[in-house]
């Protein structure tokens, strides 16, 4: 076929031809072969040498990410391609594999109406795959599937004919119970892959060459052809027969959908407007003659043009000089470039229409998930990240004089990547970074010394606790400092199923809205009286007030919101973080005059009585867990689970496939530092292993009050925690 080097004047004429767009991510577990698969629709597309294709990993451009040889944050492509003497344009982002960067996995789901799922035919479906396909199927991204490294069931683990095609039938199996699970109830049948479809490759990525069932019956090579080629290692046969990017492009053409269709079927699962209206019209029709309507999905710096925010158009076309409305800051900004993504570059273009992925300048103070438009609308739904931040570092600048570059560039990173937290502290100087883990935290301190040029110093990692009660207790009452004013609360541990809706992101932290949240809240198992009585959200924690006729109850509402945001911001045991906490204001005295119920006032007085009340209760420290998944020769298997057994481990399963073990476990993040040399020197570099985020579970009640002191004792506060009854006093 003759290949067409596409220019950007040509891209952008594409742009408007929506039949012929693909949005798509290529999505995978960590080293199973995304990026390497990339480069050849890069050089397809005439941007890089064919030869180089596989080795120069051109979408990890970053040098960080080309010494390390792993994709650290998501990268943006657009490429034309010309495919049966049609033009098309692939709008492609290329994502990380790596658990301490599933964030980036996370955002750009939103901006893709399809995957292209990549899996290590030796390795199998991992825990990786699993997640990345579920975020996939969750924002009604349709998957296809490339499986690579083919050519290592045959030269390294020897598999016949037969033991390789059941091999790869065992994929595909735990593949599509993955989509049945996971899938829209109307797409799980359409959705399913099968080599039949021809939404199923087969290949080598690094030798360049895939081949899919369509393909087959189309050039009569058979299986027994690629068997009999890479037992000789005769790859250039194969590249010249069913070369990789012309199988993979033919995929995605075919299989996956354009942007009118996607955004059809996508809108009303991400957007919960009012589809009657003209901007819910536009976005569903994908209409680029309606307003103009962007969620952002990722945020960059750069030195000279300031914050760049990089979005999926739903609706309307971007152009420069447009004014959005910017949603979370209620106000209107002008967009001073408009650009598209070419890897490494920013190309500036006149304009982007629905349906593509543009970069924006001139737009402030923005967040990941913020929804921008020419008029004022429904924000879009958050993007929900499944995992939380888990290990935490002080930074400090070595020189005095960098502290306040040191605040900007921090500030800067949190912008960027949404799954860092920052937590600066005026008082103390220190700074607290946290992230999905060690090498997450690693990655942001080699970035600021190199991009920014600050020398700083970090402390040795340290695990991030959460608090909570599991009885509940009350009524407590706390008065304001001047006594004047008396608030009654009582606390409870949340239901167990709003809980689980917070963190599937169908309940937002906030005021509630309506109805909406009344429903979810009833159906997570809280009573209706109470749920209607919710008055805000607030990191896992929920505000209740079953007062009836106070007077003046209204007027310090807001105060009281700010006193429980407060509280669930730093528990009374170990200053950490309180999660699932059910607050409920039973009564109250409210004095009379106003100067007498200012903040000084109220705040204290409303998170007292919370502290107390949990102390009363009984809180309990919860501790972050991490699976850990091993895969090890049989030989090492005892000495890889006594590893994990002397680390607090739990062996949840360990299974068998000829002479390779693979072990699933559930271990305290706490006790993985060093696991990396451990594990080495155990199976003598013979193992495997990958850790996943599975959430926090109590501490045991024997470790509770050691960890309590040294948290207490590293934050500046009496080791001891406090008597419950100096809240009340």
């Amino acid at each position: 076929m003759v290949r067409k080097e596409f220019v950007v004047q040509e891209i952008q004429k594409l742009m408007y031809t929506q039949k012929f767009v693909r949005n798509m991510a290529i999505v995978a577990h960590v080293d199973h072969g995304k990026t390497t698969l990339t480069d050849s629709l890069v050089a397809r597309a005439g941007l890089m040498s064919k030869e180089l294709a596989g080795q120069q990993r051109v979408m990890d451009f970053d040098e960080i990410e080309q010494t390390r040889g792993i994709t650290i944050k998501a990268a943006y492509i657009s490429l034309g391609f010309q495919y049966h003497g049609q033009d098309y344009l692939i709008n492609l982002i290329d994502t990380p594999g790596h658990v301490d960067f599933g964030g980036h996995v996370t955002r750009a789901m939103r901006a893709v109406d399809g995957v292209v799922l990549v899996v290590d035919a030796v390795e199998g479906v991992m825990p990786q795959t699993e997640t990345v396909l579920r975020q996939s199927l969750k924002e009604k991204a349709r998957p296809c599937v490339f499986i690579n490294k083919i050519d290592r069931l045959i030269n390294e683990l020897k598999l016949s004919p037969e033991q390789m095609q059941a091999k790869l039938i065992k994929i595909i199996a735990g593949i599509n119970k993955l989509i049945q699970q996971y899938a829209p109830p109307d797409y799980k049948e359409i959705w399913l892959i099968s080599p039949e479809k021809g939404n199923v490759a087969f290949g080598s990525a690094f030798n360049k060459w895939a081949i899919n069932m369509p393909h087959m019956k189309k050039t009569g090579v058979t299986f027994k052809d690629l068997y009999d080629c890479c037992a000789k290692n005769e790859h250039k046969l194969l590249v010249d027969k069913a070369p990789i990017d012309e199988i993979i492009l033919e995929m995605a053409v075919t299989h996956l959908p354009d942007p009118s269709v996607a955004q059809r079927y996508r809108i009303p699962v991400i957007w919960k407007g009012d589809q009657n209206t003209d901007e819910g019209k536009s976005m569903i029709n994908a209409d680029r003659n309606g307003k103009a309507c962007v969620v952002v999905f990722g945020i960059a710096v750069d030195p000279h043009a300031g914050e760049v925010a990089v979005g999926r158009v739903f609706s309307g076309t971007v152009k420069k000089g447009t004014e959005m409305w910017i949603a979370s800051r209620q106000k209107f900004e002008g967009v001073q470039q408009v650009s598209i993504y070419m890897g490494p570059d920013r190309i500036m273009v006149d304009e982007v229409p629905a349906g593509n992925i543009v970069a924006m300048v001139g737009l402030h103070d923005l967040y990941v998930g913020e929804t921008v438009s020419e008029v004022k609308m429904e924000p879009f739904e958050q993007i929900k990240h499944y995992s939380e931040p888990v290990v935490t570092k002080s930074v400090e600048a070595k020189n005095t004089k960098d502290l306040v570059k040191l605040i900007e560039v921090l500030r800067e990173v949190a912008k960027e990547d949404p799954t860092i937290k920052i937590e600066l502290n005026p008082e103390t100087g220190e700074h607290l970074i946290s992230g999905m883990g060690e090498l997450h935290l690693e990655i942001v301190e080699a970035k600021i010394k190199r991009d920014k040029k600050i020398e700083i110093e970090t402390s040795k990692p340290i695990v991030v606790y959460r608090e909570t009660i599991t009885t509940g207790f009350g009524p407590v009452e706390g008065k304001s400092p001047n006594k004047h004013t008396k608030i009654k609360v009582e606390v409870y541990p949340l239901e167990p199923g709003v809980l689980n809706s917070m963190r599937e992101g169908e309940i937002e932290d906030g005021k509630p809205k309506g109805k909406a949240h009344v429903e979810i809240f009833v159906k997570g198992g809280m009573e209706r009286e109470e749920a209607k009585s919710v008055k805000y959200i607030s990191n896992y924690c929920v505000l209740i007030d079953s007062t009836k006729g106070v007077q003046y109850m209204n007027e310090i509402m807001e105060l009281l919101v700010q006193g429980f945001e407060e509280a669930v911001k730093s528990g009374p045991l170990a200053k950490e973080r309180i999660v699932g906490l059910k607050v409920i204001i039973t009564d109250a005295t409210i004095h009379e005059d106003p100067v007498h119920r200012g903040p000084a006032q109220i705040i204290p007085a409303m998170r007292r009585p919370i502290y107390a009340g949990m102390l009363l209760a009984g809180v309990t420290l919860l501790e972050p867990k991490q699976k850990l998944f091993v895969q090890v020769p049989q030989q090492y298997m005892s000495e890889v689970i006594s590893q994990i057994q002397g680390r607090r481990g739990i062996v949840e399963t360990i299974e068998q496939e000829e002479e390779a073990v693979s072990i699933n476990s559930k271990v305290p993040v706490a006790e993985m530092f060093g696991f990396a040399n451990d594990i080495r020197s155990a199976s003598q570099g013979r193992a495997i292993w990958y850790q996943e985020y599975a959430g926090y579970e109590p501490l045991p009640k024997e470790l509770q009050n050691k960890i309590v002191k040294d948290i207490r004792t590293r934050k500046g506060e009496n080791p001891d925690p406090p008597d419950p009854r100096i809240f009340m006093e």
